[in-house]
């Protein structure tokens, strides 16, 4: 039994850090990583934000800048939706 768990820690750690990669690499959201890599959003999120502390600490630091802009313009993001939404609507 302890194989099976030193072998899913180490898939995990592998998870984490792709997923972290793609994230700095394309400056992308959780959602979009969410998305890419068929995990649901918690996971990411609990991934770049907790796990990767752990397990490569500068590369956390990059994450989390990329979160930090994403965060400041969701809003900005959120408001471009609704009016590409209303635009289709009425056309």
């Amino acid at each position: 039994m302890a194989n099976y768990s030193v072998f899913k820690n180490r898939q995990i750690e592998e998870r984490v850090v792709e997923i972290a990669g793609y994230i700095v690499q394309n400056q992308a959201t959780v959602r979009s990583a969410a998305k890419q890599f068929g995990l649901s959003k918690s996971t990411v999120h609990k991934d770049v934000s907790e796990r990767i502390l752990h397990i490569n600490p500068s590369l956390a630091e990059q994450v989390r800048k990329v979160l930090d802009v994403n965060k400041s313009e969701r809003h900005i993001r959120g408001g471009m939706a609704t009016k590409e939404k209303y635009l289709h609507q009425h056309t």
